[in-house]
């Protein structure tokens, strides 16, 4: 069985019971980074063998992967933070571990989206998950063929690019378009800002961005 465990994006305490016996019962745990990975199973006293799975090496270690399962052995995925897969490493191994007729299981837990897009006071009854835009080629085609978009939008972005980006929304959804901007989600300076797409950028304008942020735009003509 292939385990997809989520972990926190900020509070531990966001760790669930399952999770953290899964990985314990795991013969193998990959991490996308085995480094920020590190603390974490230590302070819930997950000691188990724990390898690299990234971006640089996934296509070349899904092979040897679906081999341990095949033999039977417990394998628990985990990314830096949240549920592996979104908008991290673990498409391709799930999509390998299903094509070998192998059994895969995603526990329930920690995402950063859900919950700003739930606080945002946006419509979420439907929504347009979007993850990272593209920084170069293709981020104007993708931006414009959003613009007509009825349903929530919502996008990951780091503090360095995030006032380029919200110019950027203002050009082609409008300046009145009302959005939220969440950071830190889960952790100590947690912070929603909401107002329209030109308020955010006031405002992060003179309060300079920090964290990693999630931002929802309400949908075209809603």
């Amino acid at each position: 069985m292939l385990y997809l465990v989520p972990t926190p994006v900020g509070n531990l305490e966001d760790m669930t019971m399952r999770a953290i016996r899964v990985l314990k019962e795991a013969d193998f745990i990959l991490a996308e980074d085995t480094r920020t990975s590190a603390p974490l199973l230590k302070h819930f006293g997950i000691a188990g063998k724990v390898f690299a799975h990234h971006q640089h090496n996934e296509h070349k270690a899904v092979a040897e992967i679906v081999r341990f399962l095949q033999a039977g052995k417990k394998v628990a995925l985990i990314s830096d933070a949240g549920t592996p897969a979104i908008s991290d490493p673990g498409f391709l191994l799930v999509r390998e571990v299903i094509k070998h007729g192998l059994e895969v299981q995603c526990l329930p837990g920690a995402t950063a989206f859900v919950p700003a897009l739930v606080a945002s006071g946006l419509p979420c009854d439907r929504f347009c998950f979007e993850g990272f835009l593209p920084v170069k080629k293709g981020r104007q085609t993708r931006l414009k063929s959003l613009a007509g978009e009825t349903r929530t939008l919502v996008f990951y972005e780091s503090p360095h690019r995030l006032i380029k980006t919200l110019d950027e929304f203002i050009q082609v959804f409008g300046a009145e378009r009302p959005a939220s901007a969440s950071r830190e989600i889960s952790k100590l300076y947690e912070e929603t800002r909401r107002g329209t797409l030109l308020d955010l950028k006031l405002h992060f304008g003179t309060h300079p961005p920090k964290g990693e942020f999630v931002v929802c735009v309400q949908g075209y003509g809603v």
